[in-house]
């Protein structure tokens, strides 16, 4: 059985360790799931006066659309969520009827400061309702982006972090699974 997951990083860096998570979670999926990562870097912000959706937040909703569940790594800023992450939910939440999201399991994972995202997941977490999306409780990961646990490129080095991933997206599909059931 095919299962299919997106991942989503909220920051837009190229070397971003949050990017890194959905790479290092891409590494290590178990047998038949697959990961796609979305590319957020063209895509505009919300904005109701337009009447043709612009062909970057077409593609991004098409994967989220396509897929089983979410995988979102979550940056931290300024104590709440990243605006690249919550614009693109906020295009996706005005589909007829919440129809890509509501009912979706979803995954929370980021790499930030000394609380590793924990904020901003907390934010998130709050908008899942209104979006009917359905968190994953736990596992949780927490990073820290500053301890030596990433390297220049954004990449997963610490082995640790690796497993907490690992561990957190088997658990999103086994919840996923009783979401749709």
């Amino acid at each position: 059985m095919a299962f299919k997951l997106v991942g989503i990083s909220g920051s837009l860096r190229k070397a971003s360790c949050n990017s890194g998570l959905l790479r290092a979670a891409q590494e290590a999926l178990p047998a038949g799931v697959t990961l796609e990562i979305a590319d957020l870097t063209d895509v505009p912000f919300y904005n109701g006066d337009l009447t043709e959706k612009p062909a970057a937040v077409k593609r991004v909703l098409a994967q989220i659309g396509a897929a089983d569940a979410l995988l979102l790594a979550c940056p931290e800023y300024n104590y709440s969520v990243a605006p690249a992450l919550k614009n693109i939910l906020d295009w996706a939440s005005r589909e007829p009827d919440n129809a890509l999201l509501a009912e979706k399991a979803v995954g929370l994972m980021g790499a930030g400061g000394g609380m590793g995202t924990s904020r901003s997941q907390y934010h998130l977490r709050q908008s899942c309702v209104f979006l009917n999306l359905h968190p994953l409780n736990k596992p949780e990961v927490f990073s820290n982006a500053f301890a030596g646990g990433f390297d220049a490129a954004g990449n997963v080095t610490d082995p640790k972090i690796r497993e907490q991933v690992a561990g957190l997206v088997e658990a999103l599909v086994v919840w996923a699974g009783r979401i749709k059931a």
